[in-house]
């Protein structure tokens, strides 16, 4: 809503085209919100990122999950996506293509774990693997002087009220995790013949 989510996406993808050979594409999912809703809270227009479909999903070789929080959880917008996903669900389209998420939540106890936690689900019931950052992220993991958004399960912002803007180190964490998904993504695609 406020473009913390595309600003770590935007590094994510920075991350991911840093390994040789590998393509990025940025889509966001449809707004559900009323334009007059949107407004009234205060949400800057949208990026020019083309809006997905489900089938888009069956191009990528692998997929970065981006959303907001909503009480711990994925956002409604993003949920409602994936609830689209059904037909995909029924083929097992989406079987063995790995998988990672990335979030924001407005504060420290507003879902920093449980809102990866509840979204692997989804990634469940698709069959897909999913690709934790873990802690290959070295000394940014344990940085306890600085506000940092993120987990072992990938990276993440805080947006407070909506005005505060990814740090320095929430980027980086978002860099690394392209840089780390992509690699695996791209290790996984080799190995099929």
């Amino acid at each position: 809503m406020y473009g913390h989510v595309e600003k770590l996406a935007q590094e994510i993808k920075k991350g991911a085209e840093s390994v040789e050979g590998v393509e990025v594409k940025l889509w966001q999912v449809a707004e559900t919100l009323p334009e007059e809703v949107l407004g009234k809270m205060g949400a800057p227009p949208k990026t020019d990122a083309p809006i997905i479909t489900p089938d888009e999903l069956t191009e990528a070789d692998g997929v970065l999950f981006g959303f907001p929080t909503r009480f711990g959880m994925m956002a409604a917008q993003f949920k409602a996506f994936m609830d689209a996903t059904g037909g995909l669900w029924r083929t097992q389209a989406l079987a063995g293509k790995p998988a990672g998420i990335f979030y924001s939540t407005g504060s420290q106890g507003g879902g920093q774990e449980t809102t990866p936690l509840t979204a692997i689900t989804q990634l469940v019931h698709h069959g897909m693997l999913f690709v934790p950052i873990g802690y290959t992220f070295g000394a940014g993991m344990f940085e306890m002087e600085k506000v940092k958004g993120g987990s072992p399960y990938g990276a993440g912002t805080f947006a407070g009220d909506g005005s505060r803007q990814p740090s320095e180190l929430e980027l980086g964490q978002a860099f690394h995790q392209g840089k780390y998904f992509s690699g695996i993504a791209k290790k996984l695609k080799g190995t099929i013949a």
